[in-house]
Formats: C-alpha cells, structure tokens, sequence
C-alpha cells in the first residue's frame, strides 16, 4: 500500500514553505518520525518526519521547490503492507483512432515522473505531461521540460499558421469583388449627398482630427456632449456638402479608445509604482539570487509592517560613563561564571524597568477586535544579523531573569539563529523588540517594528563625546537611541517619557540592582 505524505501546516498562517533538502532517496528503508526533508518556514528551518515504518517510493518536489501545504511531496510503500506494484504496460497496445495524437497514447500508457509545479505548469500552459520526454534524474519531467515542450509547440502551431494564412492571401489574390463591395469602395461624394468611402467604420482611433468644423445631426451632437467627446477631434472620412461629417456610431468607437487609452495608462502608472514593477534584465556580470526563504519571510514582514503601522522615531542620546564602568568592573566576575557580559543585558533589565513604568509601550493592537492590547508578559527581543538575513530570537520572561540569566540565555539563543538551529518557539511572542546597530558602527536609524509589537529601540555605538559636567566640557561615553513606535497606539510624548526613563537607568545603572 502507498502512502501518501501531505505538506504540514509548519506555522502559524503559512500557507506554503520551501523544500530546502531532501535528506532520503526513493529506495531508502525510513522509520517512523525519522526526519526525510528540511522545509524552512518562517526564518526557520524545521524537520519534516516520516509518518510510517517503510520505504520511500516517490519524491514529488525538488529541492528549491515553495510546496503549498497540503500537496503530496512524498510517498512510502508501508512495511508489512503488500507494496503496490508499478504500472506496467498492457500486453497489447489499443489500436489507435486514425488521427489520435501519439502524445495522448503515451500519457495513458504509462506512469509520468513529474514535480506537481511541473504538472501545474503543464496544465497552465496547455502542455500534455505525458507527451513531455524528462531530463531530471529517474526521466522526471521538470518545469524546465514543460516549458521547452510548449515552445516548441508554440512554435509548430505558428509554422502551421503562416501557412495557414500564407494559402489564405493566395486565394484572396484571385477573390471576386462581388459589385456591393465595388461600389462602396469606389463611391464618391459627386451629388452634394452624404457619402462613404469605405465599407465599415473600422477600429476607432484615438488620434484627434482637430478640425475646426464638422458637420453632425442634432442626436449626434448630444450624444457627444454625453460622452464628452469633442465632435472637431473624431476621425471621420464621411463628408457632407463637402464638409466632414461624424455619425452616432463614430462617436461611440472614439469615445470608447479614449476610454480604452486611458485605462491602459493608467495600468501602465500603477505598474509602475505599486504593482510588480518592471522586469529587471541581469547584463555583464550581474547576478540573480532567488527572493525566497529567510529573505523574502524578511522582505514580507518589513512590507507589513511599514504598511501597516504608521511609523515615528524619536531620537536621543544617552550618558553611559557609569555603565561602561560598572560593566568593566562586573566583567571579569561574570567570566569567572562562564558568563560573557555585554552592555545588551543592562539594556534589556532597563527596558523592562521602562516597560513597567510606561506599559504602553509593551502593547500591541488587535485589529480585529479593535483593541488596545497591554501584554502582561516581559518577552524582549533582539534583532541578529546572520548568514541568511536578520532574525529575532526572544528572551521571554525578562522580568524574571537575573543579569547573567539574560546574558547566558542571548548567547545561547543568538548562536543558534546564527547556526540556523533555532526553532519557531523561540522567535515567538516577542513583546518589544532591540535592534544593536551600534555593533556595526552607526548612530541612529529608524528601525522598523518587528510587527505587531508596537515599538523598537535601536542602539547606536558607544562612543566618546563631550559633555558639560558641572560647568565644564568633559569627554564620556555617549550612546545613541532610536525609537521607533506604532503612532496608532503611542504617542510622541509617550516615547519621549520611555526613553527618558531608559536613560535614567542607563545613566545610574545602580537602579537596575532594585529592579
């Protein structure tokens, strides 16, 4: 018996993940709950099980591959269960109808070896799969395959076309112009009457004619007005006494191109700004990278949150002599614990101390409902910079943690972002959210909200400046603070007041020893 093995629900709202590896081949002997694939979901990278003692008997999606949840991607034979014997091929072929299409007899006749985007592919594009001759490993047909066959039908129903219409202008060579034909064509405006030079009135133009008379009935003119068409810019090749002459039909078609034009532009504008954009042709030595995975979870959740909550940031220095001191001094007795001691922990106690004193600031807004909602939770998290992009690893119950908890568990949680062995968990739940551009060397920003927290405070270096110490100009170490708010849920003077009560603490680091 075969069994067929769906796409997980690996998140919460993802509708679809990428096949990053697959770690078995059709053939291999699996055990229940041993991992056969590495799907990554949102930032993460999680392991997908087998449901059953067996072997594996199909891969149906490649490496690379975005799988929407629910799609079969792989099937087993289940031990203990007669396996389900291969499609063979009948003793003797059905004779074909006269005129039956080969590629129709080839798909019936045996089993196809394609990825289900190469199978949708082939449908969007009217491609028969079993008519496809595969390239991929096993003779699996792949999007490559599909695409290659369509063009190359497209290009004999082309050949069959210019044909096609190659005999046709033959024939029309010798057609007879039956004598309506001959007289609407050869009719002249001689007798002071209306008259037409051509059979029909053909596609409308949008190109104005600009006269500065035309003749028109009464109807015609009201139903220009109507449609706001100017009579003057309507093509017409009627005539009338001599003069251009427009009917009701001619106004129509012009008014209807306008419309159809001016659609067109503004298509071509909102392309333009909002919608795909135009295409990008790679020349030289240009290099495309695929937009999936960590990078495009990445650019979603930026889009969304820039989109979505408007932004403010409110800029602001701070005093940390005193930090970088007490630090100095704490350092060594930290690693005399096995514990590396950054700034990064001070900063994390002081914006919980903040967090407490102006809890707005620890809310999130529930759109739904349309609620304000203040989290009772302490969850900070910090933004890290890895190999595959940024993630944020969640220090939860920050409240509850001593200096060097908090310090031991960021590097645990840190080293595993960056080792791609973080798990959706612990990236979850965040409630406000610390960005450490400073590492790098800049000053002030404007991060963006890891949304739908409703702030961020970014970190810029540490660096000596001076400042007015009881009346005289003195060096000390000054670091810069940006602060980023939901302005739906935050005021401006709410994020001054939090910031200046993170200075506070910051600036008298002793006050973190009461917290």
């Amino acid at each position: 018996m075969v069994r067929e093995f769906k796409l997980p629900d690996v998140g919460e709202g993802l509708t679809e993940a990428e096949i990053v590896n697959w770690l078995v081949e059709p053939g291999d002997t699996v055990t229940e709950d041993q991992p056969v694939a590495e799907v990554e979901t949102d930032k993460a990278v999680v392991e997908v099980p087998a449901p059953v003692n067996g072997t594996v008997r199909e891969i149906l999606a490649e490496e690379g591959e975005m799988v929407p949840v629910g799609t079969v991607i792989i099937t087993f034979d289940v031990e203990g269960e007669e396996p389900e014997p291969e499609p063979t091929e009948p003793e003797e072929a059905p004779a074909s109808e006269p005129g039956e299409p080969e590629a129709e007899i080839e798909e019936t006749s045996g089993r196809v070896f394609a990825a289900p985007s190469a199978r949708r592919l082939a449908r969007e594009l009217g491609v028969s799969i079993g008519a496809v001759e595969g390239s991929g490993p096993g003779g699996r047909v792949t999007e490559a395959d599909v695409r290659e066959a369509a063009e190359a039908s497209a290009g004999e129903e082309a050949t069959e076309e210019a044909a096609s219409e190659a005999e046709s202008e033959v024939k029309s060579a010798t057609r007879k112009i039956t004598a309506d034909e001959g007289e609407a064509e050869l009719s002249t405006d001689t007798d002071g009457t209306e008259a037409a030079t051509s059979g029909g009135s053909g596609a409308a133009s949008v190109e104005s004619a600009d006269r500065e008379r035309t003749l028109a009935a009464p109807s015609t003119r009201k139903l220009a007005e109507e449609k706001g068409v100017d009579l003057d810019a309507v093509p017409t090749e009627r005539t009338k006494d001599g003069e251009p002459f427009v009917t009701d039909e001619q106004v129509r078609e012009y008014a209807e191109a306008q419309q159809q034009a001016q659609a067109a532009d503004a298509e071509a504008v909102s392309g333009a700004e909002g919608g795909a954009g135009p295409e990008i042709e790679a020349t030289g030595e240009d290099e495309r990278i695929p937009y999936r995975g960590v990078r495009r979870t990445i650019g979603k959740q930026m889009e969304k949150s820039k989109f979505t909550a408007p932004h403010v940031t409110h800029h602001d220095d701070v005093d940390v002599t005193r930090l970088v001191e007490t630090r100095g001094r704490l350092k060594e007795k930290a690693e005399a614990r096995d514990t590396k001691l950054t700034y990064m922990p001070f900063v994390v106690k002081a914006i919980v101390a903040a967090l407490k004193e102006h809890p707005i600031l620890n809310a999130q807004l529930d759109e739904e409902n349309e609620e304000i909602v203040v989290r009772g939770d302490y969850n900070i998290g910090v933004a890290t910079a890895t190999d595959a992009g940024l993630m944020v690893p969640v220090v939860k119950g920050a409240d509850r943690k001593g200096m060097l908890d908090i310090a031991d568990e960021m590097r645990d949680l840190i080293e595993k972002a960056r080792n791609r062995d973080i798990s959706r968990e612990e990236m979850q739940d965040g409630t406000f959210t610390i960005t450490n551009f400073g590492a790098i060397g800049g000053e002030y920003a404007t991060p963006i909200i890891n949304y739908p927290e409703s702030a961020i405070l970014g970190l810029g270096a540490i660096k000596d400046k001076p400042r007015v110490v009881d009346g005289e100009v003195v060096p000390r170490k000054v670091m810069t603070l940006s602060l980023s708010i939901d302005h739906r849920v935050i005021d401006g003077a709410d994020a001054a007041r939090f910031v200046n009560t993170v200075k506070e603490y910051l600036e008298n680091p002793e006050l973190l020893l009461l917290e």
